[in-house]
């Protein structure tokens, strides 16, 4: 089974293709910028170089994986207008993941649980917790580092690095999430659910408000 998986929920626009076999994975080819302003001029030409890299075409793909955040607006929604598009177009599924998920799928195996946080700007963080099996058991969530509050000693993910002090938590790699991850993350043993959004807090973005009349005398 091929899968192409995207993400675009980190300043990290990744995309990569990866070969799964029953529980074995393989990368065949990804293309990685880290680049908060790119995610919609560099997504596209990384899934395309990516499966070219693998040596195969689109139409060779059995289903496409995207993260679906939580992350900023605009860079989501390019990462996730670009699987619709390419899943729709070629006839195949595509299966969202929680891209704080797929970090956690990268850590390395422990004893111990473990937080996943990334930067949501306006110096706040999307984490979640994980047991010492990777399984989620808390998030994902929205919140100043100031105000978490947990016994959990390490934590992956760029926001991980970005506020370690206040976090009082030791980083752990991974930084963003990896083809290989978000395809760990995916459940291919059920439908696909909708591909949906986790912005967790409403985008910048707002409607203008209504023009005031104006009367002539």
């Amino acid at each position: 089974m091929l899968v192409l998986a995207i993400d675009t929920s980190t300043p990290a626009v990744t995309a990569g293709l990866v070969a799964l076999d029953g529980d074995a994975l393989e990368s065949r080819g990804d293309r990685v910028t880290v680049d908060p302003r790119a995610h919609g001029e560099l997504i596209t030409p990384h899934a395309l170089e990516a499966v070219k890299a693998a040596g195969v075409t689109l139409r060779d793909l059995d289903a496409i994986v995207c993260g679906v955040g939580p992350g900023p607006f605009t860079g989501l929604r390019a990462g996730m207008a670009t699987a619709a598009s390419l899943a729709h177009a070629l006839g195949i599924p595509v299966y969202p993941v929680c891209s704080l998920d797929a970090i956690a799928a990268d850590v390395a195996p422990g004893e111990a649980p473990f937080l996943v946080l990334t930067d949501a700007r306006r110096r706040e963080v999307y984490w979640a917790a994980y047991a010492a099996d990777g399984s989620r058991t808390d998030g994902p969530h929205v919140e100043r580092p100031a105000d978490l509050q947990t016994t959990i000693e390490v934590a992956a993910g760029d926001g991980a690095l970005l506020y370690a002090d206040a976090l009082g938590v030791q980083p752990i790699e991974p930084r963003f999430p990896s083809p290989i991850g978000l395809v760990k993350a995916a459940d291919f043993d059920h439908e696909p659910a909708p591909l949906t959004p986790l912005y967790l807090r409403r985008p910048d973005a707002v409607e203008p408000a209504a023009r005031k009349k104006v009367t002539t005398p």
